[in-house]
């Protein structure tokens, strides 16, 4: 008796973080031998748990630990892992992605996982060496590594991710101002009563704060010396970490013509307007929502 050998469809990610991998898991589960699967990964490592980047800033956590997906299990599960390689091209009539150290690969089927990107407010200075977003284990790496040199941290945002950023670098031995445009702290989820009493009780803990500051230039030359307020104060910075919000990164997805609104357009089964690409996370509109990402609170709780 001859059995027939059915080829496996070529699925290719793009996107190494939480929600593009969990799919993969789904998958695994429900199709085991379904696909060929070949994984794309901006970053130097398997997965790992964004939401526990904050511990790991504190020094209560290693990247060992945060790991979800280890490259082993990327091993066991027969899934090409192509790390520190960002995709930068599609064919979308080809049906192939290109990488930019020119690595490719041919698809079937197409998830695009490209996740958010942080906003930097784009004042004069907002370039300069020391200022830095709060996203990536490179940015807590950096963050560790200024902890070690210098002394004033500002961050610009007072919203959960603002605070944890400062909670973390106070761990590390910085001062930590909050730079708030603002009255009140985390306005989305609290109320006014309750944010002050949120900062009442981390001024207790030596976290400093300037609200209603509205940023008008990052000060310095060669790396950052402080920052300059729209009424004209100033004050010094070794470090400013910009934790003001994020947007969904659809610039791929926008190159190659997938239709995008405020994030890649997905309907009810993740499918874009092109029938063999998909989307999730981060970077996807669904029914005229964008979401945003879950991060731990200074107890440890996670938020959305």
């Amino acid at each position: 008796m001859i059995m027939e050998v059915v080829a496996k469809e070529k699925l290719v990610l793009i996107g190494n973080g939480m929600a593009g991998v969990r799919t993969l898991e789904e998958l695994l589960e429900i199709a085991p031998d379904k696909y060929d699967i070949t994984v794309f990964g901006a970053e130097p490592y398997g997965n790992y748990n964004r939401i526990l980047l904050s511990p790991v800033l504190a020094g209560e956590k290693t990247i060992d630990d945060i790991m979800l997906n280890d490259e082993q299990w990327y091993v066991d599960n027969d899934i090409t892992l192509i790390k520190g390689k960002k995709v930068i091209d599609i064919d979308r009539r080809g049906r192939k992605v290109f990488a930019d150290d020119g690595t490719t690969a041919e698809y079937d089927r197409l998830i695009i996982a490209t996740g958010s990107n942080p906003f930097i407010i784009p004042v004069p200075g907002h370039e300069l060496p020391g200022v830095i977003s709060f996203r990536d284990i490179q940015d807590v790496d950096a963050m560790m590594a200024a902890s070690k040199q210098y002394k004033n941290a500002v961050i610009i945002g007072g919203g959960l991710l603002g605070l944890e950023a400062a909670n973390g670098l106070m761990q590390q031995g910085m001062t930590a101002t909050v730079v708030h445009l603002p009255e009140t702290l985390m306005e989305r989820q609290l109320d006014t009563e309750a944010g002050r009493m949120l900062q009442q009780s981390l001024e207790n803990r030596g976290m400093q704060f300037l609200m209603n500051a509205n940023t008008d230039a990052i000060l310095g030359e060669e790396h950052v010396t402080g920052i300059r307020f729209k009424d004209g104060n100033e004050i010094p910075a070794d470090l400013v970490v910009m934790a003001v919000g994020i947007r969904p990164n659809i610039e791929l997805a926008k190159k190659v013509g997938i239709h995008c609104e405020r994030g890649i357009v997905v309907d009810d089964t993740m499918l874009t307007y092109d029938p063999r690409v998909y989307s999730v996370g981060e970077c996807v509109q669904h029914r005229g929502q964008a979401y945003g990402l879950w991060f731990h609170d200074l107890i440890g709780q996670p938020v959305l």
